[in-house]
């Protein structure tokens, strides 16, 4: 996995996944491209038409509290983030990212403003602040997890492998 580059678009603690994606959207419609132009309406109008393909949500801590359901990270890839980052997540939404394929970051983000250019290389563990010229060494992931990743979620996952492929091949 290759190390991306784009724009960070911050968030403070305790961002739920009712925010990413507010709950009167949920059961409407299961087209994610469709969700995608909601995402974040509700803490930031309009969130939708400021980002780039490759961007970051970044965040405190516990990004991803509240609903376990898998439309948040599923809707955060829709809209072309890259990753999300954050200084801890919500275990369920940590793993929902990985299921569905969204890379998840953990590192001290205290330093990282709106607008700052990232490159996070979550291979290596490093989200580098292009900006502000700070190097960051992130909590790196489990290779299962870079695995899953890799294959682009675990449906991919199990597809690729005919079922849960552990050991490098």
């Amino acid at each position: 996995m290759s190390a991306m580059k784009g724009k960070a678009h911050t968030f403070g603690d305790n961002l739920n996944t009712d925010y990413v994606i507010s709950g009167k959207y949920k059961f409407k419609t299961l087209d994610m491209n469709e969700l995608a132009k909601h995402v974040m309406e509700d803490i930031r109008p309009g969130f939708y038409d400021e980002i780039k393909k490759g961007d970051f949500v970044v965040a405190g801590e516990n990004l991803g509290a509240g609903s376990s359901r898998e439309q948040a990270p599923l809707v955060l890839k829709a809209a072309g983030i890259g990753a999300v980052v954050a200084r801890s997540f919500a275990r369920i939404f940590y793993r929902n990212c990985i299921n569905v394929g969204l890379p998840v970051v953990e590192v001290d983000t205290s330093g990282i403003e709106e607008g700052d250019e990232l490159q996070v290389d979550i291979a290596a563990g490093v989200v580098k602040n292009i900006t502000k010229g700070v190097t960051l060494e992130a909590r790196p992931l489990p290779p299962v997890m870079m695995k899953i990743l890799s294959d682009g979620g675990l449906a991919e996952h199990l597809k690729k492998h005919g079922g849960f492929a552990l050991e490098e091949e």
